[in-house]
């Protein structure tokens, strides 16, 4: 699809940063901490270098929200209001073509029920909606997150959701519908203002529910279960609402509840999102890392709370990512204060009044410790442990720096405290990894040294090597396959194929057919460079001429994914080099005949490097002395070739 730009539709999930020719960011496929996630907005794909992952618009929506093709061109027609021409189906139909769609299908229809009762009946308005006007909530503010309301009936939306054609059974697999012991089937949500939560390209995915009755005995909240579509470790509420502020502003506020993230947003601040009540996980602290290396915690103001808070934050910093911290006077929370103080007053108390995690939690907990010296021996060790979990050694140095100041205890004995914290945590690691015989997920995962084990013996590897061992314990390097210089070829005709040839006055050629005519004598033997110059000759040979996006977008993705491998690199020629250090450096595009027949000369030498050395392996093996001699002759021939071959590429043969 020409018209999704790619910046544009990675840019909804990821935050990227302009280097060089690309745009980078954290990948949203695997955890990571060093951007190595490349965008390239000139050939219209992404790339991993970390996990490898990479293709165009589609395949991206494919990959991130699990869509089949279709699904996924949908969704991109969707976005950019392009009419896709498709049959109606019925609701039961709908459901029958696929039952992940259905859950979010009827997510969608409670969700607008929800709506529709909140605003449209006079039980809505009498209850739900006056409570949200008690607590000073703007209409626009509770319709741009879609809040709802559910009739305190048993089944009101059951039945409403079935008589419109939904099934049941994916009532229940959402957690809308409950059924008893007894087979009765009733409405999980009654009673409650309905906070829909969605995902990241705004479908609805689960719901919290708010209890409006004064009955201890009544929770306060109840959420939806985990479903297929709804796993609530990996959603942050408002996240959709809030990622292009997040983005944009380079900073997310965490708030706790559904109510603070309205709250919030009433007062001109978008950038927020919460954890929907349950405990921070790793997965939504990547969540928030894809779009901002910032995070500010808005605590509630109760003491007792935020110091149990404060021992679930270390992940964060474990993350990488900078953690500040805004606490509310007076037992407030988000919400409450907002509209205690008004918009414009709370909006400038959470910008003043943004404090360093790492020193917020030392003066709290120096304050709770006061003069009890065992106390602060704890608390010393306690932030210690904080600044040891922060992967960045600079910024663990300036803490350390600040905390000895407030601590009033040497930098020297913090900082040896923390090496021996962090040589603790890397023994431990080493230990795990020798038990489990090194760990899959280690950035040195492949690499005998790094592996937890005893390191290989330094040589040449096995394949690369005959089986006769010479003097120095090697035999003759017999090369088997000729992957790096066929891959090369084939990155030269995605780069420059559709470029005409401009040396030894050769007109009307593209630079794609002039590789195909030098090697029409060569054979490709990786299977997934084959069938890309094979497809590249056919082409040629009924007057076409192949373009990369072609291979990009291949359904068959060995094909797809070697393309976009080989049309991106994760290094790009800095300007430096001539703005600053005024020294110019050439890239390949500057002589591209030396970059084209350097890649054909290279192929063919390693070709014919391995015919002389099947060539000697025959004439080891031959009795013969007349066939021992035409091989002998034959052997000069090909010699008198890759001489020819080296001279040109400046090669030094040794006779």
């Amino acid at each position: 699809m020409e018209t999704a730009r790619i910046e544009e539709v990675v840019g909804d999930f990821v935050h990227l940063k302009k280097r060089g020719t690309s745009l980078i960011g954290n990948c949203p496929f695997h955890g990571e901490k060093t951007p190595s996630f490349h965008v390239s907005v000139t050939k219209g794909i992404y790339k991993c270098f970390g996990c490898g992952k990479g293709g165009d618009s589609v395949r991206f929506i494919m990959d991130h929200e699990k869509y089949s093709y279709p699904e996924a061109l949908k969704f991109l027609a969707n976005k950019y209001n392009i009419e896709v021409e498709e049959a109606e189906l019925s609701p039961q139909d709908a459901e029958a073509q696929n039952a992940k769609e259905s859950l979010y299908i009827v997510s969608q229809f409670a969700s607008a029920f929800f709506v529709k009762q909140l605003w449209e009946t006079d039980e809505g308005r009498g209850i739900g909606l006056s409570y949200f006007k008690e607590r000073g909530f703007r209409e626009d503010i509770l319709k741009k997150f879609e809040v709802g309301y559910s009739p305190d009936v048993w089944e009101a939306l059951t039945s409403s959701a079935t008589n419109a054609g939904h099934k049941l059974e994916f009532l229940e697999q959402t957690g809308l519908s409950i059924k008893n012991d007894k087979g009765k089937i009733y409405d999980r949500f009654r009673g409650r203002v309905m906070f829909p939560i969605h995902n990241f390209t705004g479908r609805v995915i689960g719901f919290g529910g708010r209890t409006l009755k004064t009955d201890k005995n009544v929770p306060k909240y109840v959420n939806s279960p985990e479903s297929d579509i709804y796993h609530k470790s990996n959603v942050l509420y408002g996240l959709f609402h809030a990622k292009k502020a997040i983005r944009d502003l380079d900073n997310c506020y965490l708030a706790e509840g559904y109510a603070d993230v309205l709250s919030v947003h009433q007062a001109g601040v978008e950038n927020v999102v919460a954890s929907s009540g349950t405990s921070l996980t790793t997965e939504q602290i990547k969540l928030i890392g894809r779009f901002t290396q910032n995070v500010t915690i808005l605590f509630d103001g109760d003491a007792a709370g935020i110091k149990a808070s404060l021992r679930g934050l270390d992940m964060i910093l474990e993350e990488g990512l900078n953690v500040k911290i805004v606490s509310f006077p007076d037992g407030h929370d988000p919400d409450s204060y907002m509209h205690h103080v008004g918009a414009g007053a709370f909006k400038i108390y959470i910008e003043n009044n943004r404090k360093d995690f790492i020193l917020y939690k030392a003066n709290v907990l120096l304050k709770e410790a006061g003069n009890d010296p065992i106390k602060r021996a704890g608390i010393i060790r306690d932030i210690v442990e904080s600044i040891a979990k922060i992967p960045d050694p600079i910024k663990a140095s300036v803490f350390i720096r600040e905390c000895s100041s407030l601590l009033e205890i040497e930098e020297r004995i913090l900082m040896t405290e923390l090496n021996k914290m962090r040589s603790a945590k890397s023994k431990k690691t080493f230990e795990s990894n020798n038990r489990s015989g090194g760990s899959s997920n280690s950035s040195f995962s492949g690499n005998p040294a790094f592996s937890g084990g005893p390191p290989e013996p330094l040589g040449p590897p096995d394949d690369l090597w005959d089986d006769s061992a010479g003097p120095t314990g090697y035999g003759e390097p017999v090369v088997k396959q000729d992957e790096v210089q066929e891959k090369e070829i084939v990155r030269l005709l995605l780069a420059y194929g559709h470029e005409l040839v401009n040396w030894d006055k050769i007109d009307d050629m593209y630079i794609g057919s002039f590789v195909m005519q030098n090697l029409a004598d060569v054979e490709f033997e990786d299977p997934i460079c084959k069938q890309i110059i094979d497809y590249y000759k056919q082409e040629i040979d009924n007057g076409r001429l192949p373009t990369a996006n072609y291979f990009i977008a291949n359904q068959d993705r060995e094909i797809a994914d070697l393309a976009i491998t080989l049309s991106t690199s994760p290094y790009a020629l800095s300007e430096n080099w001539l703005n600053k250090h005024l020294i110019y450096v050439k890239d390949e595009t500057m002589n591209l005949k030396a970059t084209i027949l350097g890649g054909i000369f290279h192929l063919k030498k390693k070709k014919v490097d391995k015919i002389l050395m099947n060539l000697l392996k025959e004439i080891k093996e031959e009795k013969d002395g007349d066939n021992q001699m035409i091989l002998m002759q034959r052997y000069g021939v090909i010699k008198g070739v890759e001489r020819e071959i080296s001279k040109f590429l400046g090669s030094v043969i040794v006779k």
